[in-house]
């Protein structure tokens, strides 16, 4: 496996069928809400739906180490570090996310979105002397930025306004980058299934008290067999996605991996006019260069100057 992850198409494949699965949960979980009727200021029903996702993907994710990966998953001198985790992975960067999300518009919520590849690369830039930023991979973040920003700009708008739903959104990021970085250091002792499946399993505990305190109750919707499969698939998107993501992240350097973070609200974007039948605006085609342009620049020019050299 590490063979495959390591080689750079196999990386690239990997990261993009990742983050390709993580766009998709944008117009899911939007579909999920009108036919579940969560309204935007429904804050408790959207962390208990976002706990069911997080301890069914979790649940089965611990179903899979056992049955085919073979591993074990005892909590035995794990618990705090797998509580660790899902409190920065699961519950802190949901929480945010949740209702960030539902105090901005889906717009900046995409663009912000974009900012973890930011985040991840700074602070690996200052916890590991080996992935230092240089001017290739700052070039790379801007590039990248900027077509998220481009591709999710409202057209027709002067910009974008800047508020407490977008600070919330900029700390759940904050939040998820930094999980990605512990579960880089904690894959090195443990293994990544049982250990992404205790984090989602444990900080979706959270996300449930939480979501219950705010509602009043803990089962309030009536899932129809639709809902019931959006649902199972929201958990096996996010059970794949973080063991995809966790370790590619083992095995490769922290900034070679989070560029490809920019595709996830390119995907959004693009998968939400084909699921929910919106449209796809002129500029996302212009914002996807630039994502494109960022990675190559990140990849390549650096491989180009040193043979020149």
């Amino acid at each position: 496996m590490k063979k495959i992850l390591t080689h750079p198409v196999g990386m690239v494949v990997f990261a993009l069928f990742t983050t390709l699965l993580w766009g998709s949960a944008f117009p899911f979980i939007k579909k999920s809400y009108e036919l579940l009727a969560i309204t935007s200021s429904e804050y408790g029903e959207q962390l208990l739906f976002a706990s069911y996702r997080f301890f069914l993907a979790g649940v089965l994710l611990l179903i899979v180490s056992v049955l085919i990966f073979k591993q074990p998953i005892t909590l035995k001198k794990r618990a705090y570090a797998y509580s660790r985790l899902g409190f920065f992975l699961t519950f802190l960067q949901y929480v945010f996310f949740y209702i960030g999300l539902s105090l901005s518009t889906g717009v900046q919520g995409s663009i912000i979105a974009g900012s973890t590849s930011f985040f991840q690369m700074l602070l690996a830039h200052f916890r590991y002397e080996d992935d230092r930023l240089n001017r290739f991979k700052g070039l790379a973040l801007f590039l990248g930025f900027t077509g998220v920003i481009l591709a999710n700009w409202p057209q027709g708008s002067a910009g974008v306004t800047f508020g407490v739903g977008e600070i919330l959104l900029i700390c759940a990021m904050i939040s998820g980058a930094f999980a990605n970085l512990i579960a880089k250091e904690y894959s090195a002792a443990y293994p990544v299934a049982p250990m992404t499946g205790w984090a989602m399993v444990i900080g979706s505990i959270g996300l449930f008290i939480a979501g219950a305190v705010l509602n009043g109750q803990w089962f309030p919707f009536h899932f129809t067999q639709t809902t019931a499969w959006m649902l199972f698939y929201l958990a096996f998107l996010s059970a794949t996605g973080f063991t995809l993501w966790n370790l590619l992240m083992k095995y490769n350097p922290v900034s070679r991996v989070s560029l490809f973070m920019f595709f996830v609200p390119i995907y959004g974007v693009s998968l939400s006019a084909l699921i929910l039948g919106e449209t796809i605006p002129p500029q996302a085609l212009l914002g996807l260069l630039f994502v494109v342009s960022g990675i190559l620049v990140s990849t390549y020019l650096p491989v180009l100057f040193q043979k020149r050299g």
